[in-house]
């Protein structure tokens, strides 16, 4: 679980290495937010990053390892802006508009990068509870919770707003609903201050 600002890469990852990575995912980013997940193949990440084919083998092995690394390297960057980022998602703006913040940005993700996300919850069914970026968040949320005066069961709270945020559901409803990001990202502001509401029950 990531707790603190992020390491270099890898162990033993020479500093030097570590960057080259994290420039070829950044590319490979921008890629999937452009064009669309079936756009990053290994040609045109190598061509968008002005690269020979081989060092993208190299570094991740086929297009699989660059889809894991890609989802690693994404997940990671929203733990920073979360957990040590400017405010409203980072800390110093009050709980409550830090947790609205934080499904927002999560819908952002989901939506560029939906089929990834998509892929590793099916994929690794009842363990992706288990796995440290989806813990790491729960914990978020029910800090937030707790912050904020929100009455309940705060682990139960934050496992339903947290399912609000699941790839499944928020890629049917932008692309089968025909919701736009913004319309989703409204309905969770309102789940979240009706849930997190500490006046009388």
């Amino acid at each position: 679980m990531t707790i603190g600002p992020p390491p270099e890469g890898p162990t033993g990852e020479r500093a030097d290495a570590a960057r080259n990575r994290r420039l070829l995912l950044d590319a490979a980013q921008h890629l999937v937010r452009e064009h669309g997940v079936d756009s990053l193949t290994m040609d045109e990440l190598a061509r968008r990053a002005g690269v020979g084919k081989g060092t993208i083998f190299r570094r991740f092995g086929n297009r699989s390892g660059l889809l894991r690394a890609l989802l690693d390297h994404s997940e990671h960057k929203f733990q920073q802006s979360f957990m040590f980022g400017p405010p409203p998602l980072g800390p110093g703006a009050p709980p409550l508009e830090r947790l609205v913040a934080f499904g927002r940005a999560r819908l952002l993700d989901i939506e560029v990068e939906g089929e990834l996300y998509r892929a590793a919850e099916i994929g690794e069914a009842s363990g992706f509870f288990h796995s440290a970026p989806y813990r790491l968040q729960h914990r978020h949320v029910v800090v937030l919770l707790r912050e904020a005066g929100s009455p309940g069961d705060h682990d139960l709270i934050a496992g339903s707003l947290l399912a609000m945020l699941g790839a499944p559901l928020v890629m049917h409803q932008l692309h089968v609903l025909g919701r736009g990001r913004e319309q989703v990202g409204d309905n969770w502001e309102r789940f979240v201050r009706r849930v997190a509401d500490a006046g009388p029950q």
